[in-house]
């Protein structure tokens, strides 16, 4: 009954007629695929269906180029190409992720699409012969998923990460004077600067950032002009090059033809190991994260180290309770990246021979993790860091009743001894300083400097100083 009153047209292709929504772009293929896969309404992301336009435009300016198709149709598709990118019409592009492992039903999908827009132009392309010339799926859907993470990098992860690394640098040197009590094992250990704690933090995204632009390189290889199994049948030999040329002015990236089209073509080597930098960026903002709970963890029972933005109501019974929304959100994101990165492992033993069969779910993956980690480090920068309190007066007095500062002494009067005077102190809970005063014969003004907290947490540069 749903259906009732919907309008539909006939369209025909190798095998035989199939009723299409009259007012749909796409055509016979991308119906028969919409029909067979119904394992999940999930449709590729429109990252990658950019990805997918880009490299039809190019195909036909290189076409065009090398007069292998007609000026006026190659035109068509840059133009009609071009208006799907402006417009961004996700319904025309509907099938399932969990499709042909080549991709070719979404492959064709696009392909229908140019040469609908182009019909209602009164223009009569045709989708394998003049908007896939050239092109096997097996070498366009690999291209595009290794361009579209390349552009999602460049244009969203990277300048996250940027931005994150940004606002702990400044919120460090803003509070450089602040020192408290470290931790191992969760447990207290040695005293440490808070700027030198965020300092850690944008330490990893930095080395993040790193592994992302080295393996990046890598990701950059194209396996354009392969077609269908590495050997580049039907394919014009100048074609791949220029139809790269144009990607990277479209872009703005420098994409290369890969060594190897054989590899391109068959192995997610390249993609599973961009996966794993990913993971590992995703492990460093989870510690950030997790650690930003517990240094909020109270207000009384807990570190209270910092206060958090309350930003919503955290129990449906526990009246004016605030919870670390944010940091938990991106804990749960950060896990779907590790989950994700399982995925793509898996894909990656799909290359049998001379194709990978995984390559819809690969690609979403990845998207879907370059999103995950883009938007947690944007969340963190915007609603989480600038907005912080540091609670000096908590850290000021939980530091001076840390009896690890007795570690100073170690050298002076043995580690046995000092772990007694640590042991008191903990025991009266009084100041390491006063229980040291009592049970040692050091001079008092020596044993205010070497149980100094800045002194411990500045201990290299006082090194550094002393050798100079």
């Amino acid at each position: 009954m749903a259906n009732k009153g919907k309008k539909y047209r006939t369209e025909t292709d190798s095998m035989g007629d199939i009723r299409v929504p009259a007012e749909s772009l796409y055509g016979a293929q991308t119906q028969r695929a919409i029909d067979n896969f119904t394992i999940s309404e999930e449709s590729l992301p429109w990252s990658f269906i950019t990805g997918l336009l880009l490299i039809k435009k190019s195909a036909a300016k290189a076409n065009g180029a090398l007069k292998l198709l007609p000026q006026d149709l190659a035109s068509a598709i840059v133009d009609c190409a071009d208006r799907l990118l402006s417009t961004r019409p996700q319904n025309q592009f509907p099938i399932s992720v969990f499709q042909t492992g080549s991709g070719t039903s979404t492959n064709m999908n696009v392909n229908e699409v140019i040469c609908g827009l182009a019909a209602r132009n009164g223009i009569n392309l045709l989708p394998n012969d003049h908007v896939n010339f050239g092109q096997s799926s097996n070498d366009v859907i690999p291209t595009a998923l290794h361009l579209s993470a390349a552009i999602q990098t460049r244009d969203r992860l990277l300048p996250a990460l940027d931005r994150l690394a940004d606002e702990l640098l400044q919120f460090g040197k803003a509070h450089s004077d602040v020192i408290k009590t470290g931790r191992t094992h969760l447990m207290d250990a040695l005293p440490i600067r808070l700027q030198a704690e965020l300092d850690g933090w944008v330490m990893q995204l930095f080395e993040s950032c790193e592994r992302i632009r080295d393996s990046l390189d890598r990701l950059q290889r194209l396996p354009l002009g392969g077609t269908a199994v590495g050997s580049g049948v039907n394919c014009h030999p100048d074609f791949p090059g220029k139809a790269i040329a144009f990607l990277n002015e479209l872009t703005g990236l420098t994409f290369t033809r890969a060594p190897s089209l054989y590899k391109g073509i068959s192995s997610l080597d390249t993609v599973v190991e961009f996966s794993g930098v990913l993971k590992a960026t995703a492990t460093a903002l989870y510690k950030i994260a997790g650690d930003l709970r517990w240094m909020n963890s109270g207000p009384d029972a807990g570190l209270s180290e910092i206060h958090l933005k309350p930003l919503q109501p955290g129990s449906s019974i526990m009246p004016a309770k605030v919870n670390p929304v944010i940091p938990e959100a991106v804990c749960m994101a950060m896990a779907k990246v590790i989950g994700n990165d399982a995925t793509i492992q898996v894909c990656g033993l799909g290359g049998n021979f001379q194709l990978n069969t995984m390559l819809p779910v690969a690609a979403t993956a990845i998207l879907d993790s370059i999103q995950l980690l883009s938007g947690s480090c944007l969340s963190l920068a915007e609603k989480v860091i600038p907005h912080m309190r540091v609670d000096r007066e908590t850290c000021k007095s939980k530091l001076l009743l840390n009896p690890l500062l007795v570690t100073s002494l170690n050298p002076i009067i043995g580690y046995m001894k000092a772990a007694e005077i640590a042991k008191t102190a903990t025991r009266d809970k009084r100041p390491v300083l006063d229980v040291a005063k009592e049970m040692t014969d050091i001079p008092e003004t020596d044993l205010e400097r070497l149980l100094d907290p800045k002194n411990l947490a500045d201990w290299q540069m006082e090194e550094k100083g002393k050798k100079h």
